[in-house]
């Protein structure tokens, strides 16, 4: 029986178990993220390469660049029992996070001012004597809602 640590994978297999295209797998190995053994022309993928693909993965659904993500997976193996990856990656999703809750603020601020455009723009009527613009509720002259 085969542990899942010695367990093998082939292109094909990573690429359905983790709904990815083989290019894409050729890709992240064409960067240095993934290293599979070669023999011949096929490539067989190891249990750590298994991992280091769910970590990529993630880290770009995240919104992590390749560069950081290599970053990251190289201080696996500098000896300290990951604890130089684990505070690299932990510095990096917090910063991250910052980033993501600065554009919610930014997109908020956005959003309420193109609420209150759409509703300016859906209470405009045109007065049928003069041809203005005017609220419609008040009856008011609506002349500057545009440039």
């Amino acid at each position: 029986m085969t542990s899942d640590r010695n367990k093998r994978y082939t292109i094909k297999e990573l690429s359905a178990e983790f709904d990815v295209t083989p290019r894409t797998l050729r890709y992240y190995e064409d960067q240095g993220l993934l290293s599979p053994e070669r023999r011949g022309q096929h490539r067989i993928y190891h249990a750590t390469d298994r991992v280091r693909l769910a970590w990529i993965l993630r880290g770009r659904r995240v919104g992590f660049s390749l560069a950081e993500i290599g970053e990251m997976l190289d201080l696996y193996d500098v000896g300290d029992g990951r604890e130089t990856q684990r505070a690299v990656t932990l510095k990096r999703c917090n910063e991250r996070i910052k980033a993501l809750e600065a554009q919610r603020e930014d997109l908020n601020a956005t959003l309420n001012e193109l609420q209150g455009f759409a509703a300016l723009i859906s209470s405009m009527t045109r007065d049928t004597e003069t041809g203005q613009w005017i609220h419609a509720d008040t009856g008011e002259p609506l002349a500057s809602y545009g440039p």
